[in-house]
């Protein structure tokens, strides 16, 4: 059994994606005195199921993986403010759009539970990560490997 996190919990069984088509992006972004952040601060992947996931890293570093439909964005006064947006080319996920996702491998960390998540797509894939407690999005090959349901 998969260590889960502390706070947050298991999350959802990412294997649960396999076989649903990615029909839309949506991020949210941190923007403070006009300057967005460098990278999105969750995303939400909605499928042709209506499901929608999203991805964000934990207080405690984790990455969550949760069922849970787009915020609203909000003004954090003197902090900036967070937009939720549809994504377009600013992360990985945008060149997948359309694609069925064929696979996922997560790893985990024994004090904090998932720490990544990658999804396989036809194209490629992403490397969904938590660094220094902000959530990272990479575009990887795709995996010749074993990609077998968590437990």
């Amino acid at each position: 059994m998969n260590p889960a996190c502390p706070l947050h919990g298991p999350g959802i069984d990412p294997w649960s994606l396999v076989g649903s088509r990615l029909v839309e992006v949506l991020a949210s972004w941190h923007t403070h005195a006009g300057h967005p952040g460098d990278g999105p601060v969750e995303v939400w992947l909605i499928d042709d199921r209506g499901r929608s996931t999203n991805i964000a890293s934990g207080t405690d570093w984790c990455l969550m993986v949760e069922s849970s439909g787009p915020d609203e964005g909000f003004d954090m006064g003197d902090w900036g403010r967070i937009d939720v947006l549809p994504v377009r080319d600013e992360t990985p996920f945008a060149a997948h759009l359309g694609e069925v996702v064929l696979g996922v491998r997560q790893e985990w960390n024994p004090a904090t539970g998932r720490v990544a998540l990658e999804l396989d797509f036809a194209s490629g894939g992403v490397r969904c990560e938590t660094w220094s407690g902000n959530l990272r999005l990479l575009a990887v090959e795709r995996s010749t490997g074993p990609t077998l349901p968590t437990p």
